[in-house]
């Protein structure tokens, strides 16, 4: 199998949800020009190279302009080069309500006759965040795109207090738990599967109007 991997919490653990059951043969990452981009997650996204090293996972990178639909063409390139480099015969996405990526990526699979297997498809979010937290997933925030996330996120860890405030305010706003609807999106820095953890040595932060991000721009692997 070959994992669509952004190195955000949803891809690493639909990743190390796969390795359960299956060969997980590669990561695919997709870098967009466009930090807007419909299908793809990108703040610290050049970080992914790294998670592979620690994963001990080749990548295959794609680089995509990030224009609504034809970057499907480019994800459905870089799913081609998996395929005849790592002989994958399906992928594995970490979508959990997204109905715009997954018919996506069903239909690049479909035209290509490879499975596809969305392990957090419909999950209970509450015991999913919790679970990643038990499971000793290491992901902080990297990017907050609305109302009510203000500067203050910006490179927190996820916790169980995190957890219950995210609670709070997915009742009060209607937001999705775990920013499914792109309030959020996420690094990840260690993972069960990791045999070192990324360790964070410079970052820049920026902000406005409950738009923001936390860029690392400098990082290393630390033994654990």
């Amino acid at each position: 199998m070959g994992v669509l991997f952004s190195g955000g919490k949803d891809s690493v653990f639909a990743c190390w949800r796969a390795m359960q059951i299956e060969s997980v043969s590669c990561l695919i990452t997709l870098k967009s020009r466009n930090d807007e981009s419909y299908m793809f997650h990108t703040p610290n996204i050049h970080l992914t190279s790294m998670q592979a090293q620690a994963a001990g996972l080749p990548l295959v990178e794609h680089i995509t302009s990030g224009e609504e639909e034809k970057e499907l063409a480019d994800l459905k390139d870089a799913i081609v080069t998996a395929r005849d480099c790592y002989g994958i015969d399906g992928i594995v996405t970490g979508a959990i309500l997204s109905v715009y990526q997954a018919t996506r990526i069903q239909h690049i699979c479909n035209d290509l006759d490879l499975c596809c297997y969305n392990p957090l498809w419909h999950v209970n979010q509450e015991r999913y965040l919790k679970e990643l937290v038990e499971g000793g997933f290491e992901v902080i925030i990297s990017g907050v795109f609305s109302a009510p996330f203000d500067a203050s996120w910006l490179g927190r860890r996820l916790d169980t207090e995190m957890i219950t405030e995210l609670q709070r305010l997915s009742e009060k706003w209607q937001i999705s738990l775990t920013g499914e609807g792109g309030e959020l999106e996420t690094l990840v820095t260690d993972a069960p599967f990791f045999s070192r953890r990324i360790g964070i040595t410079s970052s820049e932060t920026r902000y406005a109007n409950y738009n923001g991000r936390y860029m690392i721009t400098g990082a290393e692997l630390i033994e654990k």
